[in-house]
């Protein structure tokens, strides 16, 4: 009997897997509502709401401050709130920016600012010490005005780093033509930088921090009466205005498809974004719908519909992503990413084509199966930050959202079906009427205007402003050469020239540079011997060393830890063609390629631009009308799919042995930008050139 009963239990278990299919995904438990502790809230009485989250497992606490304010257009002062923001931990009346940093590492805490909100978090013995300071710097920062120049020229390096990154146009683009006349377009450039003056950011500062409408969260190892004693302390006596209300213009899609351009010298590939405005604000009851929608689209990994039909299907990009941008002051959704330039239309035409099949079909049950799990993966783990908890109640209070919305979330998620998705794309998503921007080579915008509903394309520049077209030169490029060399040797004539250089036996050059990826100061040594001998070296924290070296016939290039390298037969050659003091006196006996393309107003100054072609390098030189002197030098170097860029500013020229040299300096390679000052320049001395001997 007991085989029997054995033989039995085997027999049904084996015939209850059997019953399994495997082939099927099984059902997701029902989502659980989510138990979230409320955070505690109370109002000071000069209008600060104050959020608190008791979390006892650590000995610290944070006290993060935003203000109410809404914001503001700025106009020619583009920039404004951001370079103020830049500033405020720059001094106080009692404390100079060394000493609040000595502080704030004394106590081993950390103090933040920007334009919307000051931060501060540390160890819980230390919170008095922590609050002292961020107090003072709520009170008391009075942007002295060496910061404020420093701060200046950090943004005029970002802004030239910004006219080479593709990127950064295409989001320039991007708000400008989403949001006219609304503070998202604002975009900082060289013209706005220029207006702002350090009143402009002491007024900005005293008129938007203001204690009305600000939220105060506190997180960490405190007790409400803790927190109300130090609020009371430390904010209980901060005085001001009434918070900015601005009534901000809706943004609106566009009436058809519009191509917008922004021309990108030398690119090998383009950035497209198709985007559009959405009329969501944060907390919208459609928020959470749209999420999945996007996850589906684009904002979901590699198994989205664009990843899939873009990167693995057509093979077009590493990457083409989608995202909603949804903000309390406007939004939008943008589509797109890098493509080469033989394929962007083809990429525009298909990211249309996975914006119009969103609006008009039902996803698949795996698509919204798995953006779902995603997100809710996101969440719960983002419940571990206690932080988080703190976020949830002011989101809460700030946008009026259910008492419930957080402990319900993963309960709507849940909810969120295929018909929904399909409901959203038709509500919000459109193919037909979206600002489809692209920077890239001027040899691709014939093949944008197929795509643009009136068969026009609209140029920007690089800041997203009219593109302003060159006017054609109204002298020769022969002409330009000889007015820049006669104006750089001060001479008035080309035999004055030729008898003053024949004089030149050697320059040395001594510069001071340094950046924000490289703080400390670094030398350059640059050595001229006539007739063709150059040379130029690095000298950091003491120790110097060769870069490169050439006497006429050969040389090397030099790099830490990876020693010297010959110059090639081609690299000779090249060389060769630019010897001399000045390389544009060999333009006429050289063959060199180049041409005088017109003229270029940049910030309302003029510019002579000459194109220099070299086999795979592109440069551009910029010739000041009113003066002939060389002021920019852009060069672009192609490899394969990919260019390197780097640019030169040119300044400060002043006369030295009856020539002409530029004593100020600013260049970009890529990201590394570094700026400085020439503080030596002899003509005709004995410079030692022991450093490059081979």
């Amino acid at each position: 009997m007991k085989n029997i009963v054995i033989i039995s239990a085997c027999f049904l278990t084996a015939t209850t897997f059997s019953q399994v299919d495997r082939s099927v995904r099984p059902a997701p438990a029902q989502a659980k509502k989510i138990e979230i502790k409320d955070s505690e809230v109370f109002t000071t009485a000069n209008g600060i709401t104050v959020i608190l989250s008791e979390n006892h497992k650590l000995p610290r606490v944070s006290f993060d401050l935003s203000i109410g304010s809404d914001p503001r257009n700025e106009g020619d002062k583009a920039g404004l709130s951001d370079m103020a923001g830049s500033l405020i931990m720059s001094g106080t009346t009692n404390r100079s920016k060394d000493q609040l940093d000595k502080e704030i590492d004394f106590i081993g805490a950390s103090l933040s600012a920007d334009k919307n909100s000051i931060s501060m978090s540390c160890l819980t013995k230390h919170m008095d010490k922590g609050l002292s300071l961020l107090n003072d710097v709520l009170m008391n920062a009075n942007f002295p005005e060496s910061e404020f120049d420093r701060i200046r020229k950090q943004n005029e390096d970002g802004l030239l780093a910004a006219k080479s990154d593709a990127g950064t146009m295409a989001q320039n683009a991007t708000v400008k033509v989403n949001f006219p006349g609304h503070p998202f377009s604002d975009v900082m450039n060289e013209t706005t930088l220029k207006n702002i003056t350090r009143q402009d950011v002491i007024n900005y500062y005293k008129s938007n921090f203001t204690p009305d409408g600000a939220y105060l969260v506190v997180v960490g190892d405190i007790t409400r009466m803790q927190t109300e004693e130090m609020v009371a302390k430390y904010f209980g006596e901060w005085k001001g205005g009434n918070k900015y209300v601005a009534s901000l213009p809706e943004a609106t899609q566009p009436k058809g498809n519009q191509v917008t351009f922004v021309k990108k010298r030398g690119a090998v590939q383009s950035v497209v974004y198709i985007t559009f405005p959405i009329k969501m604000k944060t907390g919208d009851v459609n928020q959470l719908p749209s999420t999945v929608l996007n996850g589906i689209l684009g904002g979901g990994g590699f198994g989205t519909r664009l990843m899939q039909n873009l990167r693995e299907d057509k093979a077009y990009t590493y990457g083409c992503y989608s995202a909603m941008n949804i903000t309390e002051n406007g939004s939008w959704m943008s589509a797109g990413g890098n493509f080469r330039n033989a394929v962007t239309d083809s990429a525009i035409t298909q990211i249309l084509k996975e914006l119009e099949l969103i609006t008009t079909e039902v996803v698949k049950d795996d698509e919204i199966n798995l953006t779902k799990s995603s997100q809710a993966g996101g969440f719960a783990r983002s419940l571990e930050s206690p932080s988080t908890i703190a976020r949830f109640a002011l989101n809460t209070i700030k946008y009026k959202l259910p008492k419930d919305y957080y402990q319900n979330y993963l309960q709507r998620l849940e909810g969120v079906n295929k018909y929904d998705i399909l409901n959203m794309a038709k509500s919000y998503f459109t193919s037909k009427n979206c600002n489809i921007i692209v920077v890239g080579n001027e040899e691709i915008l014939d093949k944008l205007k197929k795509f643009d509903s009136d068969g026009k394309v609209t140029i920007l520049d690089e800041f997203g402003n009219p593109f302003k077209d060159m006017a054609k030169a109204d002298i020769t490029k022969e002409q330009l050469i000889t007015n820049y060399l006669l104006a750089v040797t001060k001479s008035s004539s080309m035999k004055e020239l030729t008898k003053k250089l024949k004089k030149v036996k050697s320059v040395e050059r001594v510069s001071e540079m340094s950046g924000a990826q490289m703080p400390m100061t670094v030398k350059f040594f640059n050595y001229y011997l006539a007739p063709a001998t150059e040379a130029t070296a690095l000298e950091f924290q003491g120790n110097k060393m060769p870069l490169s070296y050439f006497d006429g016939k050969s040389g090397y290039t030099s790099a830490p830890m990876a020693g010297k390298k010959d110059m090639t037969a081609e690299e000779v050659a090249k060389k060769q063609k630019e010897a001399g003091l000045f390389q544009e006196l060999n333009y006429a006996t050289n063959n060199t390629n180049y041409s005088l393309e017109g003229i270029q107003n940049e910030n309302d100054t003029e510019y002579y631009v000459v194109k220099i072609v070299d086999g795979e390098t592109e440069s551009y030189d910029y010739f000041n009308r009113k003066t002939f002197l060389k002021e920019k030098s852009l060069t672009i170097t192609k490899e394969g799919e990919k260019t390197n860029e780097s640019t030169q500013i040119f300044g400060d020229y002043k006369e030295v042995k009856g020539l002409l040299f530029p004593h100020s300096m600013s260049m970009n390679m890529g990201p590394m930008i570094l700026s400085g000052q020439v503080v030596k320049i002899e003509v005709n001395g004995k410079p030692d050139m022991k450093l490059f001997k081979k």
